[in-house]
């Protein structure tokens, strides 16, 4: 039976929705990083990073390669820092129309009782 696209979809953000695994794609961006370098960036047990790095690796969007001794991870493509920097975009314009929220409800705390800061 086919998974329906919305419901890959869904799989995928919830794959994306821990704060290492962010974490790591955004160290990643900059290129590919031994699992020393992302350990002191990230700077959690060094188990719990293998288990997020392993998600990360099985949904195929991190590769890892062996160098020697030291395994090197990187971004499987360009699609993945696209998408993190159009989560950046949303997440500024969100956070400033909550910025201009809090600014009126500041304004109509100020006013005094009773008011809202709105022309009745």
């Amino acid at each position: 039976m086919r998974v329906p696209l919305y419901q890959a979809k869904a799989e995928f953000f919830r794959m994306l929705g821990h704060p290492v695994r962010i974490r790591v794609l955004e160290l990643l961006q900059d290129g590919p990083k031994p699992v020393r370098d992302l350990l002191a960036a990230i700077g959690i047990e060094p188990s719990s990073l293998s288990q997020q790095l392993a998600v990360l690796r099985r949904s195929g969007i991190v590769t890892a390669a062996r160098e020697g001794s030291t395994v090197v991870y990187a971004l499987a493509g360009d699609e993945v820092a696209q998408l993190l920097a159009t989560a950046r975009r949303i997440l500024a314009q969100v956070l400033t129309g909550q910025e201009e929220l809090l600014t009126e409800l500041r304004s109509a705390a100020a006013d005094g009782p009773g008011t809202t800061g709105e022309e009745q």
